[in-house]
């Protein structure tokens, strides 16, 4: 892959791409629900049926407006609140007839590959216009989005402005922020939550009758729409209840994703679906569509601590890579500055946790105070704006107390507040805590940073297209520019909102204007499950791969970290590199063939391809900007205020990681397969 910074300079006649390529250029890749169920022959099928815009030029001087212009790149998120709990799904199977099944084939119009709030969001308005497959790796409600705790931000408060929103994106985002998605986002936003509201999810009202609305760090105002501390659980919850009403969709669980179906055409690759394995049953499902909407999630678990669920291991954003996507700005990794620390808990844990316990950002919002073991507050030494300064800037104050005092964890101090605020606010992470002897009404909570969310991805237009035909990105899988540097705090659940329902209308256009030839499907390969390997193969290759995946996440988390430095990057990168090929060699010895799939190779396979991403990335910057911090250089450079573009190219050295299983030509045997056309927003 070529590995430049690309900046976008818009003007409404016209849009010019000017390239600056930086000196790194490496090979492609170095880089309360019931469900009512039917089943597909025994593969997993959930039948679902039971403002103000004022200029902001003052706030960026240069136009970064590199979201339009996806297609011209090279080939290449007060009233009482108890979430209930999600209930074991009823098996009461039933034929489905509204979606055309082939064997292990299955055909849709659309195929969304994720079934957080901005994978449910789009379904249930496509569904409008065709059948739909939600397709996720375990559980439906096992996302991203069921964890977030603090809320969505939106311009709500008469005394809030759209501008003042963007304003705040903007400045958290190190002014690398692409202006028009800010805006879009800002004016947009509001509307989508009210939407969400008469879907039936439950936010808190204060007693004057109006939405409570939180501030959290990085915010001017009160801007937070919450439902306590489990506003995804929440979401996910209304979303759900919501999908399994809708007779045209259909949800596909413990379905993983293995490789995007592409075929190309001259300079232009078309999607045409995925396939997945059914981890049930451990069948290779073919799903083919004529739209693909990606929103997988993050990447979470390229590192041993993170607040991420186990199922967010990079999926979508390798799966997009290997399939020549363009991918934007992956070495802006944020740590959330306060995960639950396990070493200061009065009752220690028994064993690990799959994934850190958060502590919202709310907390530090409604008058929480870090202090280090000493109980000195130190934030304000680091930022005016104490508490309240921006996650990247939190999280490297407390990452530089830690190794100044040689500390595993601080404080973070909400007991000066009233007893019943506190348990109003935040159920869900005091009874967190008190299951482990800490009464957060009278003591502090010990934190650490973890890593919590991936600011790059899938680059997107402002309808989220890709420069991949018929392949959509919406959710923290995507790159729209909205984030820039450092994701404002709350922004992501609204940003998945926001354009989830704006790839609606070009999805269905492009849906209208596809013909594709289903008989295809037998034209690629399948990719092959393991069954000739023997027991004692599988029981040498399973384990080693494990040791490879906490391996090459502590490399990530001791070179790659909160703050950085070329030589530990440099470090870090052969390190992966050297694991990589080992893993690779060791796999292959065993008699494993790059066209087999299985749920941890497929996993270590995508964390390795995004680990790479990060570092190369990284490795270009030659500045420190928002969660990029390096100490060979220190400081903001005007003029390399510019996105960070990742362009696959034809380069054959890849790895493994970086390789599609399978691929096809756009003809073959003189027949054309497929006819896709995308409507891209300029």
């Amino acid at each position: 892959m070529l590995l430049t910074h690309f900046s976008l300079l818009a003007s409404p006649s016209n849009l010019s791409l000017t390239c600056i390529a930086m000196a790194t250029c490496i090979p492609a890749g170095s880089g309360t629900l019931q469900f009512r169920v039917t089943n597909c022959k025994g593969n997993s099928c959930r039948k679902t049926a039971l403002a103000s815009d004022a200029p902001i030029a003052r706030f960026l001087q240069k136009d970064l407006s590199w979201s339009k212009a996806v297609s011209k790149v090279p080939q290449t998120h007060r009233c009482a609140f108890s979430a209930p709990p999600f209930q074991k799904n009823q098996k009461l199977f039933k034929v489905i007839s509204s979606c055309k099944v082939d064997g292990p084939t299955r055909c849709f119009d659309f195929s969304v590959i994720g079934s957080g709030i901005a994978g449910l969001c789009y379904a249930l308005e496509v569904a409008k216009y065709g059948s739909v497959a939600v397709i996720t790796k375990a559980e439906s409600h096992e996302c991203n989005t069921n964890y977030a705790q603090g809320g969505i931000s939106a311009v709500l408060c008469p005394s809030d402005s759209v501008e003042s929103h963007m304003k705040d994106t903007i400045v958290a985002g190190a002014y690398l922020c692409d202006e028009e998605s800010v805006r879009v986002v800002c004016t947009e936003g509001p509307e989508r939550v009210r939407e969400l509201i008469a879907m039936g999810a439950s936010f808190d009202y204060g007693e004057d009758g109006n939405l409570h609305l939180m501030r959290e760090g990085g915010h001017s105002h009160h801007r937070i729409v919450h439902a306590a501390d489990m506003t995804g659980k929440e979401i996910e919850r209304a979303l759900l209840k919501a999908v399994i009403n809708n007779p045209n969709i259909f949800v596909f669980e413990h379905h993983f994703a293995i490789d995007l179906l592409t075929c190309q055409d001259g300079s232009d690759i078309n999607c045409l679906g995925v396939d997945t394995l059914n981890t049930k049953t451990l069948e290779v499902i073919r799903f083919l569509s004529k739209v693909t909407l990606l929103a997988s999630g993050g990447a979470g678990h390229i590192y041993p601590k993170t607040t991420n669920p186990l199922v967010a291991t990079g999926d979508g954003i390798a799966m997009a890579h290997r399939a020549q996507a363009v991918i934007s700005n992956m070495e802006f990794v944020q740590f959330h500055p306060t995960a639950l620390a396990d070493e200061g808990l009065p009752i220690k844990l028994t064993k690990l946790r799959e994934k850190a316990f958060l502590i919202s950002e709310a907390v530090r919002g409604d008058g929480g105070i870090l202090y280090n073991l000493d109980m000195e507050r130190f934030m304000p030494f680091y930022d005016e704006r104490a508490e309240l300064a921006p996650r990247d800037v939190v999280a490297r104050s407390i990452d530089d107390q830690l190794k100044k005092r040689g500390e595993k964890y601080v404080l973070l101090d909400i007991s000066h507040k009233p007893k019943e605020e506190i348990l109003s606010h935040f159920p869900n992470i005091s009874s967190t805590c008190l299951l482990h002897g800490l009464d957060i009404t009278r003591h502090p909570i010990p934190v650490v940073p973890a890593a919590h969310y991936m600011c790059g991805g899938v680059q997107a237009g402002l309808q989220g297209e890709t420069n991949v035909k018929g392949l959509y990105v919406a959710g923290e899988v995507a790159c729209t520019g909205l984030h820039g540097a450092n994701r404002l705090a709350s922004n992501s659940l609204l940003e998945a909102l926001v354009f989830a329902r704006r790839a609606v209308q070009p999805s269905v256009d492009c849906m209208k204007s596809s013909s594709l030839d289903m008989t295809a499907s037998n034209l690629w390969p399948r990719p092959a499950m393991p069954l000739s390997l023997e027991s004692n193969v599988t029981d040498k290759i399973l384990p080693m791969t494990k040791e490879s995946r906490t391996e090459l996440q502590a490399i990530m988390w001791n070179y790659v970290g909160i703050v950085r430095s070329t030589m530990r990057l440099e470090t870090a990168k052969q390190k992966i590199g050297n694991l990589e090929a080992k893993w690779e060699e060791c796999l292959f010895q065993h008699g494993w063939k790059p066209t087999m799939a299985g749920p941890e190779i497929c996993e270590m396979r995508n964390l390795f391809c995004c680990a790479k991403l990060v570092i190369s990335s990284a490795l270009s910057r030659h500045e420190s900007r928002g969660l990029h911090y390096t100490v060979d250089f220190p400081h903001l450079e005007e003029s390399k205020r510019l996105p960070t573009i990742i362009v696959p190219s034809s380069t054959v050295n890849s790895t493994w990681s970086s390789r599609q299983l399978h691929k096809q030509p756009m003809y073959q045997d003189g027949i054309k397969l497929c006819h896709n056309t995308i409507h891209i927003n300029r």
